[in-house]
């Protein structure tokens, strides 16, 4: 774990709950976290761990115990710094050559106004990109990216982002909006509002966790693991709190 400390405001005369508290210690620790966002919003809970840590064991622990769709978070800063675009920018701006792709964006989605997935990558030392070991590779390389990047200028930024990765692959980068849960309330801001809590840096590898049925794990059953496996559950709205009086 040496070298995932950051610099960052107290949080010890912050009212934080026990569920915050354990969540923050986890994901520091490089353990996995449930982060529920809420019954207004998506409604699903999200299995969390700092992208630095993951492991090709990570890597099934999420696909086996989640199931959803792997992402890693990429903050709005190196995303601009970089160039890098939202997908649905991406589908609108190919409108000349590919005339049905802008029209398949909606104008909102169900659950929020806009979609912060970005590109998806694969690490250049993978193969293909899919097994445990490669993805892990990648969502690994993302996280010491994020904690190193903003160190270096824009040159080297985008220089060493060309070394490392290729895309198309096979994870995706989700970018939260800047100022995190004061814009957004998804998982995509609730994951690195948590680790700024922690303390750590705000590359987290989400996946959502399934049900039966063909469908998302209810609250009740995200709770019920979270006590079988002895993993830290916190809701959404525990986060937003503890993160907008931190950061008031």
């Amino acid at each position: 774990m040496a070298g995932l400390a950051q610099t960052r405001r107290s949080t010890k005369t912050v009212a934080l709950s026990s569920s915050v508290r354990r969540a923050m210690t986890a994901l520091a620790s490089g353990g996995p976290v449930l982060i529920f966002d809420a019954p207004t919003r998506e409604g699903e809970t999200d299995l969390v761990q700092l992208a630095e840590t993951v492991t090709a064991e990570s890597v099934r622990r999420l696909r086996e115990e989640a199931g959803g769709f792997i992402c890693v978070t990429f903050p709005d800063d190196l995303r601009r710094r970089l160039g890098l675009p939202y997908l649905s920018e991406l589908y609108r701006a190919s409108g000349k050559d590919h005339p049905l792709l802008p029209s398949l964006v909606p104008e909102s989605f169900k659950y929020d106004k806009r979609s912060p997935f970005g590109i998806l990558v694969n690490h250049r030392d993978t193969y293909t990109g899919i097994p445990d070991l490669d993805r892990a590779l990648t969502i690994r390389s993302l996280g010491v990216f994020v904690r190193e990047g903003p160190g270096l200028s824009d040159q080297e930024l985008r220089e060493r982002f060309l070394r490392e990765f290729q895309a198309p692959g096979h994870v995706a980068l989700l970018h939260p909006t800047p100022h995190l849960l004061r814009e957004r309330r998804g998982h995509t801001e609730l994951s690195p509002a948590l680790a700024e809590l922690a303390g750590v840096p705000a590359s987290l590898v989400l996946c959502e966790m399934l049900g039966g049925e063909g469908r998302s794990l209810s609250r009740e059953e995200a709770q019920a693991v979270a006590v079988r496996k002895g993993w830290p559950f916190v809701e959404g709205e525990e986060i937003v709190e503890a993160w907008s009086r931190w950061s008031a």
